[in-house]
């Protein structure tokens, strides 16, 4: 087994387009309604509340049209609005992984009903994708934008996972084959620590203490938080793997809390890969990675 561990400490990775600061100017020309969210902060630069919701869901429908080609793109109420800058890093991060290697199809493990994650890889990357969520209403929205996005038709197949406490059982069929694994797992262990979450959040956004915070990215309770949080989830979904080991040539996820990569490595360990990623991304303030697991040498 062997076990890499990358670092990137400065920027999001090369090929992200967000690596610049928003032109919120060219922005607005793009799409007219996200001006009235537009300011200028004690800096002297163009901003929006990002405590607001409406602001925020005003962007990322901007952002979508403006650098993705993406016109139609709507989510349900309260479900999760991601920021699109670091969800395109965990993708051009994978992509690393391949090297010269150009047409992939990848499993996008709980996606949501924004459907960011394969929105991005196929119109930047051209890859194809299995979208999975235990949420109906998720998997309905996916459709729903697949069908009003010409490029997304044939690209993006949505997928319910009819068990709760299945991950990969009954969405990878025995003849699938895939060059990736991807996952953004439920961060908290239960509804109070997601609401705890979201008070820090919007507290350090306003300055302003609060204690019944609206998330300016909103979310449903599967996506914010699952028993056992973060780390259960993982190391059920480490589990799972080694069941397909021969279906995905990496298996991937996002591990938000440094802490848990310990425990993550020792669940590894008992499934026995051949090889360990560990790779570092940088947004701002903010540190996260993701974790790479492969049981093989080549593709079969």
């Amino acid at each position: 087994m062997v076990m890499i561990e990358k670092q990137q400490t400065k920027t999001l990775h090369p090929r992200n387009i967000h690596n610049t600061k928003y032109d919120f100017q060219v922005l607005c020309r793009t799409n007219p309604t996200l001006q009235q969210y537009v300011f200028l902060n004690q800096y002297g630069n163009h901003s929006i509340d990002f405590a607001n919701p409406k602001a925020v869901l005003t962007l990322n429908k901007t952002l979508l049209e403006h650098h993705y080609g993406i016109k139609k793109w709507e989510i349900p109420t309260n479900y999760l609005c991601p920021p699109i800058p670091g969800r395109a890093d965990y993708l051009h991060y994978i992509g690393d992984l391949f090297k010269d290697r150009k047409e992939l199809k990848g499993l996008d493990i709980g996606v949501g009903a924004n459907c960011i994650y394969p929105i991005i890889g196929v119109c930047v990357y051209n890859w194809k994708f299995v979208a999975s969520d235990i949420d109906p209403i998720s998997i309905q929205n996916i459709q729903k934008i697949i069908d009003l996005n010409e490029k997304l038709k044939n690209n993006i197949t949505p997928k319910l996972q009819k068990n709760k406490n299945n991950i990969f059982i009954d969405i990878i069929q025995p003849n699938d084959r895939f060059d990736f694994t991807m996952c953004n797992p439920p961060f908290h262990k239960n509804a109070q620590e997601s609401q705890n979450g979201s008070n820090r959040k919007v507290s350090n956004l306003t300055k302003q203490k609060t204690t019944n915070a609206t998330l300016n990215f909103a979310g449903q309770s599967n996506e914010l938080w699952c028993e056992g949080g973060e780390l259960a989830f993982i190391k059920k979904m480490i589990i799972e793997s080694e069941r397909f080991k021969n279906n995905s040539l990496w298996f991937t996820t996002l591990v938000s809390k440094k802490e848990n990569l310990k425990d993550i490595y020792r669940t590894l360990k008992k499934v026995n890969p051949l090889k360990i990623e560990t790779i570092e991304m940088k947004q701002g303030q903010k540190m996260t990675r993701f974790v790479a697991w492969s049981f093989l040498d080549e593709r079969k």
